[in-house]
């Protein structure tokens, strides 16, 4: 009778503490541009943005996407709530406001 050889599970795959605390990255192209799209989590949210699809605030504590042109930098980022930004080939920026 032969030995029985017992294979050891795969452990869990290494967590990426990096990718972890600011979200996975996309790139999605749309009719304006290619973006580069992060979705931040509630839990992650620390600060109050406003949102340049309607021009309303985004609380701490909210969901919401970071957006920046593919081809610029990423002091071109914009917080948005995230039903504003799938809709924004629909309805463009609204007028900021001045701080």
């Amino acid at each position: 009778m032969s030995p029985r050889r017992h294979r050891r599970a795969p452990g869990p795959e290494r967590l990426d503490e990096a990718r972890a605390r600011h979200g996975v990255q996309s790139l999605e192209s749309g009719p304006d541009g290619d973006w580069y799209v992060r979705g931040i989590a509630g839990g992650q949210a620390e600060k109050a943005y406003r949102c340049p699809g309607c021009d309303q605030e985004i609380g701490p504590g909210v969901a919401h996407v970071v957006a920046w042109p593919a081809d610029g930098p990423v002091d071109e980022r914009r917080h948005w709530h995230t039903p504003c930004w799938r809709a924004r080939d629909r309805r463009g920026p609204r007028r900021t406001r001045r701080r």
